[in-house]
Formats: C-alpha cells, structure tokens, sequence
C-alpha cells in the first residue's frame, strides 16, 4: 500500500495580513528618516566619498546612542549602501541629493520637512472643515505669505524646481519646440523649466513670469546656467496684469493652486496673450480620469487643501474641458515622467 503524501495546508497562506496596512499607516517613520537625513546633509556629505560611522557621526554631529541606528535604517530603506563598516550613497541618491549637483530635488524634501510635514498632522481638521492648515490658516493668501519672507520664499523656489525638474526635462523633449521661436513659463519660480528648454534647444528664446519678488532667485539660476542672455524674467501678477506674449505659454504646478473660477481666469487669460496657433502647455500631478491609479495626483490633492483656500488636482478630462471651455482646440493629454502629464491646447 502506497502511502499519500500530506497535502499542504493552503489556508494561512490564503488569510489577509495586516503587513501592508501596518507598513503605510507607519510610511511617517521612513518619510522622516529620509527627511531629517536631507537636513543634515547625509548624501551630500557622503557624495564626497564613503564614509565610516565614526567619521559620519563627527561630520553631522549625531548623538552616540542614535547614529548607528540611523544610519543603518538608511541602509534597510535602500538610501545608502554599507560595505565592511563603511556608508556610500545609492546610485539615485547620489544623482538627485546631493546638493552640489544640478540634478538635485532635495529642494522639495526641504520643503516638505520645514513646512508641510507639521502641517499634515492636522489633515483631518482640514478634512472636517475645508480650511487650510498651512500659514493661511485663519486667513489671507498663500504667496504673500510665504514670498514676504527670504528664507520662505527661496526654499520654497527651491522646491518648486525640485518637483518640477522631471517633468522639465520631458517637455523639453516631448514638446515639438522645432515648431516654435519663443517660450514664456508662466508662474516660472527659480526657472527650472525654461532652464532646461533652453538647454535643449538653442534657437528658442523666452524666460519666466513671476511675482517681482522672484525676479533676483530666478536671474541668479539662470546666469548660473549660463543663459541669461536668453531667458528673461517678467515681473507681473498674474490675476491682475495681462501674460506676456510668446508662441508657447507654460503653465506648470500652478493651476492645482485656485478655485475652479480662478482656473478658468487663468486659463482664459493665457488664450487671450497667444497668437494664432500658439499653444499652451499646462503640467501637474494630473490624476487619471478613472482616480484609480496617481496616487500621488490624488495626494498632491489633498496637499493643496492643506495648503491652500480653494486649490485642487483634477483629471486630464477637466483640464481638456476647461480649456476648450476657454477657446482652445485640438486639447490633448500626454504622459510625462512619475505622476506628471501635460494637456496641451492650440489656439
């Protein structure tokens, strides 16, 4: 008689675990482990070569108790890499934190750990009410705020490059700019986007416009690309006075900021600064039209109700109806890198 093999008991196997709900409910102890990390210059440190414990320690002042904890929490987060006692940045983190290179997006995660992580400790008051849990919560406008203040204001600069740069770089190549002579970004910050247009295509002249209290943050990183004689800035409130004229407008990170009546302001009038033909190119954390899948989008959402009185993210549907709404045609959306799309429309 042959006797049966035992058949495997499939059930536990087969019963939820609490792993991923656990593992996102406590995301905030990685979040600031990374955070805190861009604040004391870890990966810039570190980009100018490996670095023991000890040596580390030193360097950024870290408590005895701690900094072997630390540093090793960065090592199971895939941030740095540890051989035979010794720490490297991982190759990502070596492109895009260190803060001596062009390529850095810590700007955003500075931002993030000054403000916005305190500030999103409050998201279910924001929730139950609708307000804002920012600097304006209470009242008044968010840019004001924020840009009467140097260190606000550049940091704040510095992260809209940060959050911008990817997306930067694919419309600079996406976009068929062959087509066109001149570009302006309206609501440009430090001016990464028309940075890297201009880098990629040396015919095409144009510049930024922007609050006039941006103008000295944005003419110091564009001389420090060697580009000033190509992109200009243009001071200017774009509520009260009219968009400069250019064959293409930009729109990028801003329209997420207003009310649905000031989008189409906004967008109407960008319509009425293009001549004929003249497209404008709108790009955020656009959420998919079935609000399945950005998740980011969606998040990003919820970030301009901790941040603002009436902003919000929106489907590449919205945008396409809104700026058809305003007069432009041939509307479409198209994929740029990680959560960001861009509509484009013609006028």
């Amino acid at each position: 008689m042959v006797q049966e093999e035992p058949v495997a008991d499939d059930t536990r196997q087969s019963e939820p675990s609490p792993e991923r709900v656990l593992q996102l409910g406590m995301g905030f102890w990685a979040s600031k482990a990374l955070l805190s990390a861009v604040e004391l210059g870890v990966f810039s440190r570190l980009a100018t070569g490996p670095h023991d414990a000890a040596q580390l320690a030193e360097a950024l002042e870290l408590h005895p108790r701690s900094a072997l904890d630390f540093l090793d929490a960065l090592v199971a987060l895939n941030l740095l890499e540890r051989e035979d006692g010794t720490y490297r940045n991982a190759p990502d983190v070596e492109l895009f934190l260190d803060r001596a290179k062009p390529s850095y997006v810590g700007g955003l995660l500075e931002m993030a750990n000054a403000r916005l992580y305190p500030f999103w400790g409050s998201l279910t008051e924001a929730l139950r009410t609708g307000q804002p849990q920012s600097e304006v919560k209470g009242g008044g406008n968010f840019f004001d705020t924020i840009y009467r203040d140097e260190h606000k204001l550049r940091e704040f600069l510095r992260a809209m490059s940060g959050v911008s740069l990817g997306a930067a770089k694919a419309i600079a190549q996406q976009f068929p700019w062959q087509n066109y002579s001149t570009f302006v970004d309206i609501g440009a910050a430090q001016g990464a986007l028309p940075v890297q247009i201009a880098l990629a295509h040396p015919h095409l002249r144009g510049g930024g416009f922007d609050l006039p209290v941006v103008r000295p943050v944005f003419e110091e990183y564009v001389t420090s690309h060697g580009l000033q004689e190509r992109l200009h800035f243009y001071p200017g409130d774009f509520f009260k006075d009219p968009c400069p004229g250019a064959d293409v407008l930009v729109m990028g990170h801003i329209l997420h900021d207003w009310d649905l009546g000031q989008k189409l302001e906004l967008l109407a009038k960008c319509y009425a600064a293009l001549p004929p033909g003249g497209c404008l190119i709108v790009y955020d954390a656009i959420i998919d039209d079935e609000r399945r899948r950005n998740a980011f989008g969606l998040l990003m959402s919820l970030n301009m109700l901790i941040e603002t009185p009436g902003g919000f993210d929106y489907t590449g549907a919205q945008c396409r109806e809104w700026m058809q709404e305003v007069g432009f045609t041939q509307v479409r959306v198209e994929a740029l890198t990680g959560p960001d799309s861009m509509v484009i429309g013609t006028k």
